[in-house]
């Protein structure tokens, strides 16, 4: 297939059709009729000999060709776009832009109230969705831009995602007030052993980032409560006798609301940093780069 029989548009009614999941709503999307968006499709279906989509119910399904095609597709109108826009000015005070960034929940708590008072002062009409996304998802959305940037942990990732440390935590362990293990002396590792801890994870199963490290040095803890937040566990933790190992600056935060008690982690644990990602295409992008600035300010300023 030479490249000169291709026409631009057709790929982006193709990623339309992907998304939207029918020929009706790509439309709608790209403000073009239905006798348009078929006539597209034939002319794409044409073009790579495959149906690309076909009908199930009132869903159009990708054909395995079509899913193929989405990424690389995808990746190139992404970077078109960005090349195009890079030679526009971006003025945060007038421009009207939307972004979309992955943050985990003990991040979010941290940096959106005062991410929004940068951004409310500076960009009157910028929007944020601070969204949560799977991690195996992040590179190919970051390609394709439907996502602007990443805030997470250390991750493995490939030379086309650009990354920058933006904080360092360290993990704490949270009792509530007049816990028996901690009434007499400081919380030691024997102690926080023979105790009974609720682990926050995202994940069905498998071990946190402390039992990994309890492991290496032969030792386990007793799990009695595995749940999905934070927020959460400090509830249980204040009445209960349960302790929760946690990042030190979301544990401050949640304490506002349950007063536990703070207590240094009983051996030499990693530290906790949380990391700024974002694709190589948009490193010289303006509205990109703004924001990836606000973000690094907002969290050097305490948040």
């Amino acid at each position: 297939m030479h490249l000169h029989r291709i026409d631009l548009n057709l790929l982006v009614v193709l990623d339309a059709i992907f998304s939207e999941g029918g020929i009706t709503k790509a439309g709608e999307k790209l403000h073009l009729t239905q006798p348009a968006i078929s006539h597209a499709l034939g002319r794409l279906r044409d073009l790579f000999g495959d149906p690309l989509f076909v009908r199930e119910g009132r869903r159009m399904v990708p054909t395995p060709l079509a899913r193929s095609l989405m990424q690389p597709v995808r990746r190139a109108l992404h970077s078109l776009e960005v090349t195009l826009n890079e030679s526009q000015r971006f003025d945060p005070a007038t421009t009207q832009r939307h972004f979309n960034v992955a943050v985990r929940d003990v991040l979010e708590a941290l940096v959106l109230p005062p991410l929004l008072a940068r951004v409310e002062q500076q960009a009157p009409s910028v929007d944020i969705s601070a969204i949560r996304a799977d991690r195996r998802g992040f590179e190919s959305e970051l390609a394709a831009g439907s996502l602007d940037a990443v805030l997470d942990v250390l991750l493995p990732m490939s030379a086309e995602i650009r990354h920058q440390r933006i904080s360092v935590d360290r993990l704490v362990v949270i009792a509530r007030k007049r816990h028996p293990a901690t009434q007499k002396k400081a919380l030691d590792l024997a102690a926080y052993l023979r105790a009974q801890h609720v682990l926050v994870s995202s994940r069905r199963i498998g071990p946190g980032l402390e039992d990994v490290e309890l492991s290496r040095q032969g030792l386990k803890r007793r799990i009695r409560l595995r749940c999905q937040h934070y927020f959460a566990a400090c509830g249980v933790v204040a009445d209960s006798d349960l302790l929760l190992t946690m990042p030190e600056r979301y544990a401050q935060l949640a304490n506002r609301q349950f007063g536990n008690q703070i207590l240094p982690f009983p051996m030499e644990m990693p530290s906790m940093d949380a990391y700024l990602y974002w694709h190589t295409s948009v490193d010289n992008d303006p509205a990109n780069r703004w924001l990836r600035e606000q973000i690094v300010a907002t969290v050097k300023g305490g948040a």
